[in-house]
């Protein structure tokens, strides 16, 4: 059997980033000479380590091309191949969420040809015994009703907006997992740098001590199929009672084993999806990462600016790019009705900010109003795509008369003055409101919060309360769900934020 191959990523209808060096690569045959070849340019490479990459050099944006990659008689010819934009969409399950199921699905028959195309990354684990066999069978496709059902919502509806705005072909690699940690998208080295992340592998690790692969591979088959049977069961309850409570639910179905059995076996477990997914497209030549997460680490919310942080690093530098625009979408508001208001999701949030004002070359789509109660799941979707598009507009595309429309007014400032704090914020000419204003509060050295009263002052906020006389603190929508009120009047919701960060007592 031959061993030359290239990476399955490489198919007919593929995207190529135009403009830049592009990296071709795959596996061969140790000091065997790959050829790649691309509107009438070759370039070649040695095979070293059993894999090879080929690096063609840049191009302007194209349509119609073929691509042929070989080695000594061997050869792979991928027909309509275009040169344009190329995005990589991580994250869980809002951005995993498939166009057909969101609130704007009539764009699968409403949008005409739409310039976007798309590659999934197969949602599996290396220790499936048909890893390598199925992932063969992907490939990139072509927008059409039926193709895109299953395409990423946010990635569309980005990948879209750029495509119309920029007249270049966008192709979007969806490489996301509903329910999964910022963790399992990370390597084993990377999660050691800082003992609160190795609290990840810790967990990994404690489950599986002492374990031979038989028996985990047993737990985990055995979980796999409980977990299927519940489901099924899951499906009758809810036909059944489609307002019946979780607690209903388990006393119908029986226990939920879910995420199960920690091994990597699992996908739900620290560096999985980091080696079956990611490491499968890198170094796929991007121009930069659209991501959108932090769900599944609202358990260890304080240690998530640090995981978020690592992560970029980790993905730049395997891509061999520190510069890779790395834009990200601020969760919105989110609380089950079972749930007391826990506040986790306020320092995910509050994390995700503080990545974006430390960490270069990155962009935030606040999305506070896209939330929904008792859903995790938001079904609107387009607005999300929209607002990730309008920081890649400004931010990565240089459209600079978009300052004005790209942000969220965002807290800057405060000065405690006439009885009240007066606060102050950039990519802001003022604000609208929508309703009756509500989310501000105040508190005093006791650090006890009570209900605030806004005035608006241009791009500045005066808050004061008539419970507290001597305000030293002051915060804005410090909950996991409640109404959005306030917005810039670009129409973007003012960002959540508090004056007095870091502090668990102001929590």
């Amino acid at each position: 059997m031959s061993e030359f191959s290239t990476a399955a990523v490489f198919s007919s209808n593929m995207v190529l980033q135009r403009e830049k060096t592009v990296s071709v690569f795959g596996r061969g045959e140790n000091g065997k000479t790959v050829c790649a070849e691309i509107d009438g340019v070759k370039k070649t490479a040695r095979v070293r380590d059993g894999k090879w990459l080929v690096q063609l050099p840049p191009h302007k944006a194209a349509t119609g091309l073929t691509l042929t990659v070989s080695c000594e008689n061997e050869s792979r010819t991928f027909c309509n191949v275009a040169y344009g934009e190329v995005w990589l969409a991580g994250g869980q399950s809002n951005m995993e969420l498939e166009l057909q199921n969101c609130r704007e699905k009539d764009a699968l028959q409403n949008d005409k040809a739409p310039n976007v195309r798309f590659y999934y990354t197969q949602k599996k684990v290396l220790k499936e015994e048909d890893f390598f066999e199925t992932e063969k069978n992907t490939g990139w496709t072509e927008f059409s009703s039926e193709n895109a059902k299953a395409w990423s919502a946010v990635g569309y509806f980005f990948a879209k907006e750029l495509a119309e705005t920029l007249g270049v072909t966008v192709g979007v690699i969806g490489c996301n997992w509903g329910g999964t940690s910022a963790s399992h998208w990370m390597s084993r080295e990377s999660l050691e740098k800082d003992s609160d992340m190795r609290e990840y592998l810790n967990d990994l690790d404690k489950a599986t001590e002492g374990k031979s692969e038989e028996q985990q591979k047993k737990e985990w088959d055995e979980y796999h199929a409980y977990d299927m049977a519940w489901y099924q069961k899951s499906l009758v309850f809810y036909k059944e009672h489609p307002d019946g409570s979780w607690d209903e639910c388990l006393e119908f179905c029986g226990k939920n084993l879910y995420p199960g059995p920690l091994s990597e076996y699992n996908p739900m477990c620290p560096t999985v999806l980091y080696k079956s997914m990611v490491q499968r497209v890198c170094p796929y030549t991007l121009k930069g990462f659209i991501y959108y997460q932090g769900e599944s680490d609202d358990h260890r919310p304080r240690t998530y600016y640090k995981l978020f942080r690592e992560l970029i690093g980790l993905w730049r530098n395997d891509w061999g790019d520190d510069n890779l625009p790395f834009l990200f979408v601020q969760l919105p508001m989110h609380r089950y009705k079972a749930d007391p208001d826990y506040k986790h999701w306020c320092l995910i949030r509050e994390a995700q900010m503080k990545v974006y004002d430390t960490v270069k070359n990155t962009g935030i789509a606040v999305a506070l109003d896209m939330g929904e109660f008792n859903e995790i799941h938001p079904k609107s979707k387009k607005p999300v795509g929209h607002r990730l598009a309008l920081q890649a507009l400004y931010n990565v595309y240089g459209f600079e008369n978009m300052r004005e429309t790209a942000f969220s007014p965002m807290y800057k400032g405060f000065e405690i003055t006439d009885g009240g704090i007066l606060l102050s914020f950039e990519h802001c000419s003022g604000f609208k409101t929508e309703g009756e204003v509500c989310g501000f509060e105040v508190a005093g050295e006791d650090k006890e919060f009570k209900p605030a009263v806004p005035q608006f002052r241009g791009n500045q906020i005066f808050v004061s309360s008539a419970e507290v006389p001597e305000p030293l603190y002051a915060r804005y929508n410090w909950t996991n769900y409640g109404p959005v009120t306030v917005y810039g009047v670009n129409g973007l919701p003012l960002a959540p934020f508090r004056t007095c960060t870091n502090d668990e007592k102001t929590e």
